[in-house]
């Protein structure tokens, strides 16, 4: 499949929230993430993001084909997904919930609560030119998509 076919044929439908198992202890409780085991991709990257000031807005792009798992490990945020047809607004605020995003898929992060940490993990190093940036270009990308 070509890069940018993703754009054409993914759908916010194939984004999902995903419940990792939670291990219940009385000294506090334990939920695991593993290689290609809660979730359907091998771990290449893992960052977070932390003291996101009032009002303001991370992501804003989509991937070629990275595929990313966002938890709420601490507050919450609200993850807007955009397939170029729809869009959906999904609340993380569980660290024992995560949202898959599949390529194809515009993203906006906002709505941080005060101490929130978002942990990505993610299916693919770094590689800027996995990056869609701008909304038009995406918007053309899934042109075929609207036009369906």
């Amino acid at each position: 499949m070509a890069e940018t076919d993703y754009h054409n044929t993914s759908s916010i439908d194939q984004c999902k929230l995903i419940e990792l198992a939670k291990n219940h202890h009385p000294n506090g409780n334990l939920s695991i993430v593993e290689n290609a085991n809660q979730i359907p991709f091998d771990i290449k990257r893992v960052y977070y993001l932390y003291d996101v000031p009032g009002g303001e807005e991370r992501g804003g792009h989509s991937h070629k084909k990275l595929k990313q798992f966002m938890i709420a490990i601490s507050g919450s945020f609200d993850v807007i997904i955009d397939d170029g047809a729809r869009q959906k607004c999904i609340t993380l605020n569980r660290p024992y919930m995560g949202l898959l995003i599949v390529p194809g898929i515009w993203r906006i992060i906002n709505n941080f609560s005060s101490g929130a940490v978002c942990l990505v993990i993610a299916s693919e190093h770094y590689d800027e030119s996995d990056y869609v940036r701008d909304y038009d270009e995406f918007l053309k990308l899934t042109s075929i998509k609207r036009s369906k």
